[in-house]
C-alpha cells in the first residue's frame, strides 16, 4: 500500500507556492497578490490571505503525493498533469469566475489564463524534484 510521505509533501507545498509567488512577482503582478485578494474577498485581511494560500499549496502537494502513484505518464509529467486540471477546475471554472475575472480570467484579458497556467505549472517543479522522487527512486523515463 502506497504511503504519503507528509514531511516531504508538505515542504514541496511550501516550495511550490514560494515559487508560485515568486514567479507572479516578476511578472509584475505584485508580491502574494492572491493572498491580498483571498484577505480581501473574505474581509479577514492579508495575514488569513496568506495562510490560507499556504495552506492550499500545501494542501495541493499531500493530495498530489496520494494520487500520484494512479496518474498516467512518465513521472516527471504527472505534476503537470495533475496541476494543468486542478487550475482548469478549481481556478480557471471555480475561483476566477467567483471574484468577477469570468471563466479562465479571460474578462482580464487572455494573459490571465496563460499567466494562471504557468504559475501552476511553476508550483508543480517541487512535487517533480521532493515528492517523486520519494514515489518513483528507481524508474527511468
Amino acid at each position: 500500500m502506497h504511503k504519503i510521505n507528509w514531511t516531504k509533501a508538505i515542504l514541496a507545498g511550501i516550495a511550490g507556492t514560494i515559487l508560485f509567488d515568486l514567479f507572479g512577482l516578476v511578472m509584475g503582478m505584485g508580491w502574494w497578490d492572491i493572498p491580498a485578494l483571498l484577505g480581501e474577498k473574505t474581509g479577514l485581511g492579508l495575514a488569513y490571505g496568506v495562510a490560507g494560500h499556504y495552506g492550499n499549496g500545501i494542501l495541493l502537494a499531500v493530495l498530489y503525493a496520494g494520487i500520484a502513484p494512479s496518474l498516467w505518464g512518465p513521472s516527471w509529467m504527472r505534476p503537470f498533469i495533475y496541476t494543468t486540471g486542478e487550475t482548469i477546475a478549481l481556478v480557471w471554472l471555480f475561483m476566477f469566475p467567483l471574484v468577477g475575472a469570468g471563466v479562465a480570467g479571460l474578462d482580464m484579458g487572455v494573459d490571465m489564463a496563460v499567466g494562471s497556467m504557468v504559475r501552476h505549472w511553476i508550483y508543480a517543479l517541487p512535487l517533480v524534484f521532493i515528492v517523486n522522487r520519494d514515489l518513483f527512486p528507481a524508474q527511468k523515463d
